[in-house]
């Protein structure tokens, strides 16, 4: 393998608040990085999208923020690989501007124009039953419910802005557009278009868009792009966008991958059967696996990765991280008259300190992270979150632990379903994402859970060290194998027995909670 000290990858890492861009080598080795921010747009009707605009905009400050820290290090710069929020849609004309704003993750408009495509007698949990079997056994999942899937958003474009629709020559993922910006090309990777559910998955090694289940979507083929591996060199940058960033001109450009697929690189966890979980704004809990299965009451499946020839479970939990960021924003500084302090700095820090010396169980404080709906183990967009069993005993440091243990209990409810679909219990879970910097969240994820969390180091760069690693491999610089040795564990949570009993008895209530209040959510929610 050609030697990879002196050469770098500029690893762009779009998340919904914003991109992480990082140098790094080619084994994953965070150099430095630099943070950048992006608003979401809430709209009626569940609506949430982004600028993509501003994307690029955003990408392009915090690329040359970090390149004016580390100026010895521009001329070194050969391959850009992105990896992106996924499920999102953005409708491109043949130039490869934007026709409107992203439509992302979190976009539940496109539910209603499900039935359409998916139902039908005779069904089974509103999809007919010859439709969910094509889609199953081409894809392995089916559109979901929710509406949060890429064609849902395609579908909610066709009905309800028809000029638009008809305009766009292409509609992309977010990493996709990413990559046309860079490159000029229209490509999606095996992995990134999954969730249009249109591709036949079958071989994992040939992956291609099968006309029956482009039928089924009602999508024409001319709409979506070409085809690659996630280790594909897509091409080299263009020229004025080379200039743009402030980067080599003859850097290469890689396909790169989504969030998932990239933090399960990142993780470390890169064998068959090995787990990492992941808390940022949102959560999942996944593995590599070698075979393709279902499970459609849950919401799970085992999915095209960025590693070639591999599998992985595909899940996700719609708000974790955002719980606390919705804890500080809306409920203890909301900015309105009674706001009479600024945010510190070190908020989190501060929450972490506080959680510390608040007592497990919060006091039979619950709190459900629901503020989104959910996707798995359950596909409810209707239900909500809140705090449950409130009484005036409970103090603001009983609010704040709860909301660390409630995103635990999401987490453990995931947990069951995971290890039942895979047949066989994780011995130890890694850790990422930004709640990973947080040791007292290690360790409740531990206790609730009752298995060993490793906390990666620097966890909060998984994705971009994935996707280092990814550009790696398609440079031939490295293998996945020889760069998950480099990932290291910072420490290592046990289970604290004496908090069994209690987190037991808590998670029950949690799922409790859920049972016994969702026809309620769906009657508040209905649209």
């Amino acid at each position: 393998m050609p030697n990879s000290d002196s050469q770098y990858v500029l690893a762009i890492d779009l998340g919904t608040s914003g991109p992480k861009v990082a140098l790094a080598r080619f084994t994953g080795e965070i150099m430095d990085a630099a943070v950048g921010y992006t608003p979401v747009i809430l709209l009626p009707g569940n609506g949430a999208e982004q600028d993509p605009d501003g994307w690029w905009e955003a990408i392009r400050a915090t690329t040359h923020e970090l390149l004016e820290r580390q100026p010895a290090l521009r001329n070194r710069i050969t391959a850009v690989c992105c990896t992106t929020q996924w499920s999102g849609t953005i409708p491109v004309d043949r130039e490869g501007n934007a026709l409107a704003n992203a439509i992302i993750w979190m976009d539940a408009r496109g539910a209603k124009h499900l039935p359409g495509v998916v139902g039908g007698p005779p069904n089974i949990s509103g999809y007919r039953l010859d439709k969910l079997w094509k889609w199953i056994r081409l894809t392995g999942g089916a559109p979901s419910h929710s509406g949060k899937d890429s064609i849902a958003h395609i579908l909610y474009l066709r009905e309800e802005h028809p000029d638009l629709y008809v305009a766009s020559y292409k509609f992309l993922e977010p990493k996709d557009y990413l990559n046309l910006r860079l490159t000029g090309r229209f490509a999606a990777s095996y992995d990134s278009i999954t969730l249009h559910w249109v591709t036949d998955n079958r071989d994992i090694n040939h992956i291609s868009y099968s006309d029956q289940l482009l039928n089924l979507a009602r999508i024409e083929r001319s709409k979506l792009p070409e085809l690659k591996r996630a280790v594909d060199i897509l091409g080299p940058i263009l020229p004025e966008v080379a200039t743009e960033l402030g980067i080599p001109q003859d850097v290469q450009v890689i396909m790169g991958t989504p969030d998932l697929h990239s933090a399960a690189i990142g993780s470390g966890a890169i064998q068959d059967y090995e787990a990492h979980l992941y808390i940022g704004t949102s959560s999942w809990l996944s593995c590599h696996v070698p075979y393709k299965k279902t499970d459609i009451q849950h919401n799970l499946a085992s999915l095209p990765s960025a590693v070639p020839g591999r599998y992985f479970i595909v899940n996700e939990q719609e708000i974790a991280g955002a719980s606390l960021r919705y804890l500080k924003e809306n409920i203890l500084y909301h900015k309105d008259e009674l706001e009479c302090e600024t945010v510190r700095d070190d908020i989190y820090q501060v929450f972490d300190q506080v959680v510390a010396q608040t007592p497990a169980g919060s006091k039979g404080l619950i709190f459900t992270p629901w503020l989104n709906g959910e996707r798995t183990p359950v596909d409810d967009h209707l239900t909500r979150g809140g705090f449950y069993n409130m009484s005036l005993h409970h103090t603001r440091p009983d609010l704040i632990r709860a909301v660390f243990e409630g995103v635990a209990y999401n987490s453990r409810w995931l947990l069951h379903y995971v290890e039942k679909f895979i047949g066989r219990q994780f011995p130890a879970i890694n850790m990422i994402g930004g709640g990973a910097n947080s040791a007292i969240w290690c360790q409740i994820h531990a206790d609730v859970l009752n298995r060993p969390i490793r906390q990666v180091m620097d966890p909060i760069q998984a994705n971009t060290r994935g996707t280092a690693i990814l550009a790696g491999v398609a440079l031939g610089t490295t293998t996945f194998e020889e760069a998950a040795r480099h990932v290291q564990i910072k420490q290592e949570f046990m289970p604290d027995p004496a908090h069994r009993a209690r987190y037991d008895e808590l998670f029950e209530m949690f799922l409790a909670i859920y049972k016994q209040n969702k026809k309620i959510f769906a009657r508040l929610n209905k649209e």
